[in-house]
């Protein structure tokens, strides 16, 4: 069975594939916790998906704050089947998961929205947790508000040796930029923010309008709420080892980590790329003014839903886009599950054949595909791999379209 390629370098330093937004949708005692995930989504089941199925290298968790996903945790580790890792981790057979947690935060006068935060190992996001505890209602509970301000919760954070993220930045629902701020320095100390996750409906070279976003690391993150989801959008990250540590050093670009490449819906994709009229339930997807609409050229109603290419077109510093040469390339790909005629049952052939959707994604020649699933979702494969499928646009909470 071939094994997923690593590009290595002079140094040592490998490429990975990692996924650092993944949800939990109840833990192994019943609680629920993410309300919107599905109950499969347990710690250990998607530790099993992500290195059986997926052949992803690093993903983060980031519900690890419910004190009963940590009984999972400890329970894992007790049995034998993971291990911790030196540098901060968990390990699973190939993948290792760092512990994460979607948090909440608003502030008066502000909409909410959603960060990541990550720590070096259990002790910590346990410790965490119990501060966490006196500032929320519901700590089992998946992306709950925290009551504090934004800064003290980061300064929390990284006062405990953790990394903040703001999360899917640019989306109407619980963006930093989507619904909270037209700046990030208006909410955290800039310093201390370790990398932006752009989100499903938003590529870099739309973030290079926000100057503030220019000294960055950015991510491209499944926020999966089921286990077929993990994957969607992922990382190629070069570290010497997938760890916490390595993670931090190569969001802050040092000793050659750094984020290499972004794998990502193309926008156009995503639920929130456009804006939504909710009189009518059109998609505003025609003309460069629709940023400047109060009204729906359709129906005339103002319940407008603006889009994510909407809302970066109206808090723009810059009139075209900037990509610093530090900025990872950013690679437009079809998940495999959008991908028309891709059953249950050509997608275990392909598995039987290759191993992983990673090596599906990246190192299965068309040939090769065609010898397993036939030439038309070869070619249609290697379309979702190049990102040049056509489309149709998402808007309003609904995904976008293959047209085929």
């Amino acid at each position: 069975m071939p094994q997923s390629k690593k590009n290595v370098s002079p140094a040592g330093i490998q490429s990975y594939y990692c996924d650092m937004h993944i949800h939990i949708g109840r833990a192994g005692n019943g609680q629920a916790v993410k309300i919107s995930a599905s109950n499969n989504l347990t710690f250990e089941n998607i530790a099993v998906e992500a290195s059986k199925r997926k052949g992803i290298q690093m993903i983060g968790i980031i519900d690890c704050h419910s004190p009963s996903v940590q009984e999972d945790i400890l329970k894992c580790l007790e049995g034998g089947s993971m291990r911790e890792v030196e540098g901060g981790g968990i390990a699973y057979q190939d993948t290792v998961i760092l512990l994460g947690s979607e948090i909440e935060i608003r502030e008066s006068g502000r909409g909410a929205a959603h960060v990541l935060a990550f720590f070096p190992d259990l002790r910590t996001i346990q410790e965490f947790s119990v501060w966490m505890a006196k500032y929320m209602k519901n700590i089992q509970l998946s992306s709950q508000r925290i009551y504090v301000s934004p800064r003290e919760l980061q300064q929390e954070i990284t006062d405990r040796g953790g990394l903040l993220i703001p999360a899917h930045v640019f989306t109407p629902h619980k963006g930093l930029y989507g619904n909270m701020a037209d700046r990030m320095s208006e909410v955290f100390n800039l310093n201390e923010i370790a990398g932006i996750e752009l989100g499903l409906s938003a590529d870099s070279s739309m973030a290079g309008r926000i100057s503030e976003l220019d000294a960055y690391s950015f991510l491209t993150n499944s926020d999966a709420h089921s286990l077929g989801k993990i994957g969607r959008e992922y990382n190629r990250i070069d570290m010497a080892e997938p760890s916490f540590s390595e993670f931090r050093k190569a969001l802050a670009m040092k000793e050659g980590r750094r984020i290499s490449a972004n794998y990502g819906l193309n926008p156009r994709l995503g639920k929130y790329h456009r804006t939504f009229c909710n009189g009518c339930d059109s998609v505003l997807d025609e003309g460069s003014d629709i940023h400047e609409l109060v009204r729906c050229p359709y129906c005339g109603s103002t319940k407008l839903v603006q889009g994510v290419f909407d809302r970066i077109l109206n808090i723009a510093d810059r009139p075209e886009p900037i990509v610093p040469e530090s900025r990872p390339a950013y690679y437009y790909q079809v998940p495999l599950e959008f991908i028309p005629g891709l059953g249950k049952s050509s997608m275990s052939k392909l598995l039987d054949a290759f191993g992983t959707e990673m090596n599906i994604l990246h190192q299965a020649t068309e040939a090769e595909l065609a010898a397993v699933a036939g030439e038309g979702l070869a070619a249609s494969i290697v379309m979702a791999r190049n990102g040049t499928l056509p489309l149709s646009a998402g808007g309003g909470g609904s995904y976008g379209k293959v047209l085929q």
